[in-house]
């Protein structure tokens, strides 16, 4: 069949006449998207200071506000002290969005109040990735000595659960005061998720102690692996034998994986690359399912493969942002849009998913913020704005639904209608989900878009711009 092909000058003739109109458009159409996403992320910290005024007002040094009754909540002592919890999650949040007197509060408090010298037990892994992540990344956001001494002695009284292990891999529970240890059933993620917070503190004090103890324990986990590549959930440290079958990349497994690549990217360390590089590979083998054309991770026998269940927890969304990183971008995009799909149907994230029945089998939502995080992840790469447009509606679901008279709150069913709200904001909502947010629509000039680093907990330990 004959085609017209036009000449080179025609083309550049055609291009010329329509380039200025073209131009023009874009150009307009860049700026309302600009305007657009400037206007979200003005939204998202006015939300942030106003739920920080509420706890401020009503909660200030406890763990965790209640939003609805305007009570507060232990996290780490029922009955017994507070320690500060959401002031020191928050930290790193306030600061990157530039509410700057709102951090110098929160500083202030830490400075005046907080001390670890307490008779009472701690679990090792939450307090790590929870007050010592947030004491670093508030070191480095502001510099300030105080909160890296902290950082130092909390780590120190943490360190028994991982030197009185006859494997390296920690005790569950450490007495802050006297060190006594607790708990030798413990699970991937509470034994592997370490070293981000523990390198960074080597780095900053020199003492290799502690990069040392993480890496020993996330060796541990993996040199017990199965033949298949997998790791089961559950472990005992005291004898190293596993307790369980059941290998997932949910809870309490999940992010065990994320620290082995943190390892490399934060330290350039190719043990921690090989580690990953290893079970991601066994992962996308052994669990991979298909199911009415979406991807998901299923739960199976560490040993055989065996297929155990259809549950998928929400906190396994975070595998989505993890397989990007480390590379695997069709399966992180196929992964990502099962996660939209659910949101399409149901708007809030279920705590829990079943794949086969395309339904929620746990109806509550903790104010999770794996979607979001992964959405933050993608759009570090490729700077595709399908990110920040998922991320946008799961924000603005959020809102609609768990914003509560104090704050925002964890929703108890989402099925209902209108979603039934709980009366709980965990800490972790203030140094994650709307962290996520304003990066994600901000394009701050406090943040290092191409060079940076978040923790589990969303802990910012590099890529803080001035």
């Amino acid at each position: 069949m004959f085609r017209f092909r036009p000449s080179r000058r025609m083309v550049l003739a055609g291009l010329s006449t329509f380039a200025p109109i073209a131009g023009l458009r874009s150009a307009r159409a860049s700026q309302s998207s600009h305007d657009h996403w400037r206007m979200l992320a003005e939204d998202v910290r006015a939300q942030m200071a106003w739920a920080w005024r509420n706890y401020v007002e009503r909660a200030f040094g406890q763990d965790q506000i209640k939003p609805v009754s305007g009570g507060a909540e232990p996290f780490f002592f029922p009955g017994g002290p507070p320690m500060g919890l959401t002031i020191v999650e928050a930290l790193g949040t306030l600061h990157v969005m530039g509410l700057d007197a709102e951090f110098a509060e929160g500083a202030t408090w830490i400075e005046r109040n907080l001390t670890f010298d307490i008779d009472g037990e701690v679990q090792v892994f939450e307090t790590s990735i929870r007050m010592l992540g947030g004491l670093l990344s508030a070191w480095r956001a502001s510099g300030n000595a105080r909160l890296l001494g902290l950082a130092r002695d909390l780590a120190a009284r943490l360190m028994p659960a991982f030197a009185m292990s006859p494997t390296g891999m920690p005790y569950r529970f450490v007495n802050l005061r006297t060190g006594a240890v607790r708990d030798p059933v413990s699970f991937p993620a509470e034994i592997g998720t370490y070293i981000a917070e523990w390198g960074t503190l080597s780095r900053a004090t020199g003492d290799g102690r502690f990069y040392d103890v993480a890496k020993r324990a996330a060796k541990a986990l993996f040199d017990r692996r199965s033949k298949l590549d997998l790791v089961a959930d559950t472990i005992n440290v005291e004898t190293g034998e596993w307790q369980s079958r059941r290998a997932t990349i949910g809870p309490p497994t999940d992010s065990y994986f994320e620290y082995l690549w943190d390892g490399w990217q934060l330290f350039g360390d190719p043990d921690f690359r090989h580690w990953y590089d290893v079970h991601a590979a066994a992962t996308v083998r052994q669990q991979a399912v298909i199911a009415d054309g979406r991807l998901w991770f299923a739960q199976v026998d560490f040993e055989t493969g065996e297929r155990l269940d259809h549950h998928q927890s929400e906190l396994a969304a975070f595998f989505v942002g993890l397989l990007a990183q480390g590379g695997d971008m069709a399966h992180a995009r196929a992964y990502m849009a099962s996660w939209a799909d659910v949101q399409a149907r149901y708007g809030l994230l279920p705590e829990g998913f079943d794949f086969a029945k395309f339904a929620p089998d746990r109806v509550s939502n903790a104010l999770r913020p794996e979607f979001a995080d992964s959405c933050l992840s993608l759009f570090l790469l490729d700077c595709d704005d399908h990110w920040r447009q998922l991320a946008a509606c799961h924000y603005e679901w959020m809102k609609k639904t768990s914003r509560a008279p104090f704050g925002f709150t964890v929703i108890d069913d989402i099925t209902a209608n209108p979603a039934r709200q709980g009366d709980l904001c965990p800490g972790y909502w203030w140094s994650e989900q709307m962290k996520y947010y304003w990066l994600l629509f901000s394009n701050t000039g406090r943040f290092d878009y191409r060079r940076n680093y978040l923790s589990t907990e969303g802990d910012i330990l590099l890529g803080f711009r001035k």
